[in-house]
């Protein structure tokens, strides 16, 4: 698959600080910078049908994905309340693993970004926070590179929506063994979105449009 990159001034692909401030989401962004700032590397290689090998990958990680999730949630009343953040950080663990092996088979391992790899992971959940980083034009994709700063707001925005998402998770929690195939149910099927918008992104062209110079 062709893949286009426009030059750029040089910038750093991981994010050395933490969201500023306090509020809704604040631990949850401080976990996404964590994750989505230091993207995981891949042994899958460019594959001739990466299609079927990317279906295999996406179900092996939604199975996995529901399992995490599912343990973690089994301790029921106050205790689940505790496990809400550790599951998803398990979980965005093996999505964003998932998201690299998939851009390695589609040939895109070495042009993987912060920007693409948040886009993936939220596009389905926090859509109006990620919105402005990936733009379809036709059959290609431009991904928009931003300053530290920037990505800091775009993970805090979702940090918020996620968090709300969260509550509504934690409540499950006080419904042992029926609170917890609901859990895994749930992460099974975001595992599942993420891995068809980082199909829908890899197989076609795709753009990589710098940040100003001054914004990094």
């Amino acid at each position: 698959m062709p893949h286009k990159r426009i030059p750029r001034a040089a910038a750093t692909t991981a994010v050395a600080t933490r969201a500023e401030g306090d509020g809704p989401g604040q631990k949850i962004a401080e976990s996404i910078l964590d994750f989505v700032g230091r993207v995981p590397g891949t042994s899958e290689k460019k594959s001739l049908d990466p299609a079927q090998r990317a279906q295999v990958i996406a179900r092996a990680a939604a199975r996995k994905a529901a399992v995490t999730a599912g343990s973690l949630a089994l301790p029921p009343g106050p205790l689940g309340w505790l496990t809400v953040l550790p599951e998803l950080v398990a979980v965005w663990k093996l999505q964003t693993q998932m998201v690299a092996d998939i851009a390695g088979i589609y040939g895109n391992k070495a042009e993987l970004t912060r920007e693409q790899m948040i886009y993936c992971l939220f596009r389905h959940t926090a859509a109006q926070a990620v919105r402005d980083l990936v733009v379809r034009i036709g059959e290609r994709y431009l991904v928009r590179h931003v300053s530290v700063r920037a990505f800091q707001g775009i993970a805090r925005k979702v940090g918020v929506t996620i968090t709300q998402q969260a509550i509504g998770k934690g409540v499950s929690r006080w419904l042992p063994i029926v609170g917890a195939v609901g859990v895994g149910a749930y992460a099974y099927y975001d595992t599942s979105q993420v891995a068809r918008t980082a199909i829908a992104l890899f197989e076609r062209e795709i753009e990589i449009v710098p940040a100003p110079p001054s914004a990094e």
